[in-house]
């Protein structure tokens, strides 16, 4: 990259760090946006601030938010006792869209990485337990998907949580779900019946 300007190798740089953008890609969205009118790449700007600026993560929840605590975690109307801990907001946002879920969100931000890798996007176990520490708790739902990261981390937490809460049900989806799926993919009927017939495990 040495004749290429160093803005332009700034920006590449910083959009090769995106999932699914290598350096090719992330020069191509680069070269996109150059083309674009002034105006448009100020205002695509102006909205990366805005996001950094307006949204944050949830206190209680994880799920992201303009308030804090979110309107889910504020809502009188919703469940105490339940607890259903997905690995990300896309996820939550799924369930929520399927309109049959009526207790509390967790999100963890990650799944545990194979062999205990220690890297970005690991799962937030600790705000986890103090949640539920809080005593409303009855029934933890975990909807981690069927990949093989969710399944490690769903036994892993199943372990974890029952040997510290012993009066707590902890559960998991229905296996309706497909091996190697994940929940942000499933439709909503799938969803609901994984919910409605969820196991002990």
């Amino acid at each position: 990259m040495e004749r290429i300007p160093e803005p332009l190798q700034a920006l590449v740089r910083r959009l090769g760090r995106l999932p699914g953008l290598g350096p090719k890609s992330a020069m191509r969205v680069a070269m996109t946006l150059l083309k674009w009118p002034e105006a448009e790449t100020r205002q695509l700007g102006e909205s990366i601030a805005r996001l950094r600026d307006e949204l944050h993560l949830c206190s209680r929840c994880g799920a992201l938010t303009e308030t804090d605590p979110c309107a889910i975690c504020t809502d009188p109307s919703r469940n105490d006792e339940q607890l259903c801990v997905v690995s990300e907001w896309d996820s939550m946002l799924t369930l929520e869209e399927g309109g049959f879920f009526k207790g509390r969100y967790f999100i963890l931000g990650g799944l545990l990485s194979p062999l205990g890798a220690q890297e970005e996007g690991q799962p937030d176990i600790q705000h986890l337990e103090s949640r539920i520490a809080e005593g409303q708790i009855r029934e933890v739902i975990l909807a981690l998907g069927a990949t093989v990261e969710a399944e490690n981390t769903a036994a892993y937490l199943r372990a974890k949580l029952t040997r510290r809460f012993p009066g707590i049900r902890v559960c998991r989806l229905a296996q309706g779900i497909p091996l190697g799926a994940e929940v942000k993919f499933m439709d909503r009927e799938t969803l609901r019946q994984a919910l409605q017939y969820r196991q002990d495990f």
